[in-house]
Order: C-alpha cells, then sequence, then structure tokens
C-alpha cells in the first residue's frame, strides 16, 4: 500500500481528510496524491439543490454563482494541500523515487468529476475520503460510486483523526467475501496496530461468528497477535450491536466488507453498513 489517492475538494472537509490519509501513510511511507477535479457550472447545477428551478435572469445569477463558487473551491483546495504539506513537511514529487518518508504531488483536472476520480481511484492503492458536510457540486453518490466501481479501498474519514489511528482496529467479520476482500486489503494497517479485534454479532443461523476463530488464527500467521469479540443481538440491531462492541473497545480504526443481505448495491452502502458510517466517528475502511 504505498500509493494513496485523495481528493482535495476546497472545502471544510480538507483538513480532516488530508490528516487521515497522513496517518495511514506513515506507518507506510506512501505517496499521497492531491487531486482535485475543477467543476464548470453546468457539472455543478446538476447536484446543487434548486437551481434546475431557476428560470431566466435567476438561471443566469444562479450560474454566475456556481461558476464564482467552483473558482473559489480550485484555489482554495491548492492553497489547502502546499499549506498542509509545508505544515507536515511532506516533500512534492511528481515521479517515484528512494525516499523513506511521505512523498506528495497536487494534480489538477477539469471536468466529469465523478468519472475521472474513479479512474485515478484504479491506479492507487487506496483512496482517502470524507463524508460531505454541504453540497459540493458533486453526486450525492459519490463515495458509493468510487468504491463501487475502482475496485479499491476506500477509507472514509471521520469528523476527527483519532490521536492514535492504528491503535485499536476492529475487523468486522460476517463471513462474506466482501469481509474477506476487505480484511485482504487492510493487511498492511493491521499489521502495524497496537491492537487488532475481530468483532462479529452471532445472529439466528450462527455462521456469521463461526468463522471468527479462522479469520483470528489466519492473522496470527501474518504475526498479527488479534482477538475475537463474538456478541448476541440480545434486542439490538447488528449495527447497535456493533457500535457498542467499538465503544468497549475503545476503537480507532473500523475495517468492513459489505454487512447484510441485500443486492449488491445495497449490500456496500444500504442497511448495517451504512448505518454504520453515520454513526461511526472513527475512520472506516471499507472494500466491495
Amino acid at each position: 500500500m504505498k500509493t494513496i489517492l485523495v481528493p482535495a475538494s476546497g472545502s471544510d472537509i480538507d483538513h480532516v481528510v488530508f490528516e487521515t490519509a497522513l496517518a495511514t501513510a506513515q506507518p507506510l511511507n506512501a505517496h499521497i496524491k492531491f487531486l482535485h477535479i475543477h467543476l464548470h457550472a453546468a457539472d455543478a447545477a446538476l447536484y446543487t439543490p434548486h437551481v434546475g428551478f431557476a428560470r431566466g435572469a435567476a438561471l443566469r445569477n444562479a450560474m454566475d454563482d456556481l461558476t464564482t463558487r467552483c473558482e473559489t473551491r480550485a484555489r482554495t483546495a491548492k492553497q489547502n494541500v502546499l499549506a498542509f504539506c509545508r505544515a507536515s513537511n511532506i516533500e512534492l514529487r511528481d515521479k517515484p523515487c528512494a525516499i523513506s518518508a511521505v512523498t506528495g504531488q497536487y494534480r489538477t483536472e477539469e471536468g466529469d468529476a465523478l468519472r475521472r476520480m474513479v479512474f485515478h481511484a484504479r491506479h492507487h492503492d487506496l483512496v482517502v475520503m470524507g463524508r460531505a458536510t454541504k453540497s459540493d457540486g458533486l453526486p450525492h453518490d459519490q463515495l458509493e460510486t468510487v468504491l463501487m466501481q475502482s475496485g479499491r479501498p476506500l477509507l472514509i474519514a471521520a469528523g476527527t483523526v483519532p490521536k492514535s489511528f492504528l491503535e485499536t482496529v476492529m475487523v468486522c467479520w460476517n463471513e462474506t467475501s466482501h469481509a474477506a476482500r476487505a480484511v485482504s486489503a487492510s493487511l498492511p494497517l493491521l499489521t502495524r496496530a497496537g491492537r487488532v479485534i475481530v468483532a462479529s454479532v452471532s445472529e439466528d443461523n450462527g455462521r456469521a461468528a463461526e468463522g471468527v476463530p479462522g479469520i483470528v488464527q489466519e492473522l496470527q500467521w501474518h504475526g498479527i497477535s488479534a482477538s475475537s469479540h463474538i456478541a448476541a443481538l440480545d434486542g439490538l440491531s447488528v449495527t447497535e450491536r456493533l457500535a457498542r462492541i467499538a465503544d468497549e473497545c475503545g476503537t480507532t480504526l473500523m475495517v468492513m466488507g459489505g454487512y447484510g443481505r441485500w443486492p449488491a448495491w445495497e449490500l456496500v452502502f444500504g442497511g448495517c453498513t451504512r448505518a454504520t458510517l453515520q454513526w461511526a466517528d472513527v475512520p472506516v475502511f471499507l472494500l466491495h
């Protein structure tokens, strides 16, 4: 895991996303590519509330405002990246080099933001993104699309960056191929974690929890001293039970695959996984 893609949005979530990416990159001496997609007003209008209802002068004013916003975000994104790299002593490099430290790169492209983001995601080992707090001219399902179409793991930043990012990693296990792929993809981080807990909720059929000992042993073969935590529902939902386990264990990073019994799209961001993203105030590592 040597290359990390990080969108630079020029918004208020940049700092926490950058800090999360740096916390991930430092133990790996990885290269961070900061990417800003400079939107055009017509593209942003598609995903900006109420613009589609404007007519005449109101529409012209709305488009002028979107143009100004897009240009401001582009300038702010570059300023945010350069300031962050200076403050974090990240050397900017455009090509691979033999340096035992985190390096960075800033790139900007124009238009068709989601397609460009997916394209670049496919060429990196990991993508670090944040949850937008307000409309930024991008589709509301950008996280889902990048995860579903890139084939790469996605690390979703929380509201704040834990002081010890890899202190306690909780692997959510539910005996699916999605969970298995998430474990494999997260091994570079799990091997550097202070503590790894394989957590599972024992439902009616018991299949979700029966594989936990095997996963714990597999991790031990990788030199990871993992432990297990299997809990019954006891009247709670799977999401609520996982939330309690995470809180009890002092989790600083969660690793998840698809968690549920829905069709492919809903499997990843429907049900339990979507709910987890809503309550989890720690970074969540996902792979579809």
